[in-house]
């Protein structure tokens, strides 16, 4: 037999069929032994049961509730669309719907921008980028009644805060918290100053992943900082951005803790929004029924996000 290159014979390089052969049918036998791939679902099936009954089942009853008269104790009452015709016909519903809208449009705008410029200034920082992100996140690992604490008591409170100082001291200044006209931007401004690090980190990151190549050549092309971020740092984040998007949009309609620790609604309503709205009716007035209502219009705004990213996906998939 003629030997190989190096003198290993050509045996010794490629595998001989019947080995290769033996192998397959031994490991078929070890998988019908097995069970086949049917117990491939054994490893996903905790996690199967927990979706089930930590998301699967509260939609459920959530949903069957919102047709019934239930106060949460006694035997549920089947009422049809009772509570959705009441919701329609309440001013304070769609009150909260207008808040919740205004609130999404704050906060897809003010801390998407903010996060996108401060992250681009982050490039330049090659060594204490670490430090300033840090910084950032500060507000964000802090937890709500903190941050809520720090700006209800020592910044608007009209006594004790940095706003009455102001008004004794400099110029006529008001609780911002104490006004329909101003109250639900005064609460926004404290959620978008706890959430904005968090967005900067992200857009950060995808930033860091811009290749390179593309970034030199268009230097070289003689492209100045928009251009940059124009032509090649935000075509290739975008699908960050989108994404980041479209979960900004579902918080926003779960938006919940700021405004109960800081107005709880108020004053008149300004700061209603459909969680708090729902968290009323099942812990106030034990209309849980009405609540379940609430909860599963506030799905509903998620789903509608969500299909639109879904769809926004598809798209950018077929290009």
């Amino acid at each position: 037999m003629p030997n190989a290159p190096h003198g290993r014979p050509d045996s010794a390089q490629e595998p001989d069929s019947t080995a290769v052969a033996a192998l397959l049918i031994a490991d078929r036998h070890i998988g019908r032994a097995a069970g086949g791939h049917g117990n491939y679902g054994l490893f996903v099936l905790p996690a199967m049961l927990l979706v089930a009954f930590v998301v699967l089942v509260p939609a459920v009853l959530t949903f069957i509730a919102a047709f019934t008269d239930w106060d949460g104790v006694s035997k549920p009452l089947w009422v049809g669309l009772d509570n959705f015709r009441d919701l329609l016909t309440d001013m304070s519903f769609w009150r909260a719907i207008f808040n919740n809208v205004k609130w999404t449009i704050l906060f897809l705008t003010i801390p998407a921008l903010m996060a996108l410029v401060i992250a681009s200034l982050l490039l330049t920082r090659k060594r204490s980028h670490g430090v300033y992100q840090i910084i950032f996140l500060l507000p964000y690992a802090l937890s709500p009644i903190a941050n809520a604490s720090i700006w209800s008591y020592m910044i608007f409170d009209h006594v004790s805060g940095v706003a009455g100082y102001v008004d004794k001291h400099i110029s006529s200044v008001t609780d911002p918290l104490g006004h329909v006209s101003t109250a639900l931007y005064a609460v926004a401004a404290v959620d978008i100053w706890h959430f904005w690090g968090y967005l900067t980190v992200v857009f950060f990151a995808a930033m860091r992943q811009v290749p390179g190549d593309q970034l030199e050549a268009a230097i070289i092309e003689g492209a100045n900082g928009w251009q940059l971020f124009r032509h090649i740092t935000l075509p290739n984040i975008l699908p960050t951005i989108a994404l980041m998007f479209v979960l900004v949009t579902i918080f926003s309609f779960l938006t919940f803790d700021y405004v109960y620790l800081m107005t709880g609604g108020g004053p008149a309503h300004a700061t209603e929004l459909l969680s708090t709205l729902g968290y009323g009716f099942a812990f106030r007035t034990f209309e849980v029924g009405k609540a379940a209502a609430v909860a599963l219009f506030m799905s509903l705004f998620g789903l509608m996000a969500a299909c639109v990213y879904v769809q926004m996906s598809r798209e950018s998939l077929k290009r």
